[in-house]
């Protein structure tokens, strides 16, 4: 894969959230979500991304390509047109 998908870097983008707040278990609490499996699981970790990638989704994220390689370097890729964010994600409010 030469091109990708950084979730951290889109999560932080779309909800307008500092980098020390997308780690993967802060942007599940966040979304209101528990992690599911072992953490540091590759198939877990990778779970519980896609479970980000398609609540971002369903929030009116447009995921876009916005890293790759080129000549062994890591490249950020710029969007041609900047998207609309959403608020930051909170904590589910529960009623007692």
């Amino acid at each position: 894969a030469k091109k990708w998908i950084n979730i951290r870097k889109s999560y932080g983008n779309f909800y307008k959230v500092p980098r020390n707040q997308t780690k993967l278990t802060i942007m599940l609490e966040k979304l209101g979500m528990n992690y599911d499996g072992r953490p540091h699981s590759g198939l877990d970790d990778s779970k519980n991304i896609a479970r980000i990638a398609v609540r971002m989704l369903q929030d009116g994220c447009e995921l876009r390509v916005n890293e790759r390689m080129h000549a062994g370097q890591l490249m950020t890729v710029s969007s041609s047109a900047p998207l609309e964010g959403a608020p930051a994600p909170q904590m589910p409010r529960y009623r007692n």
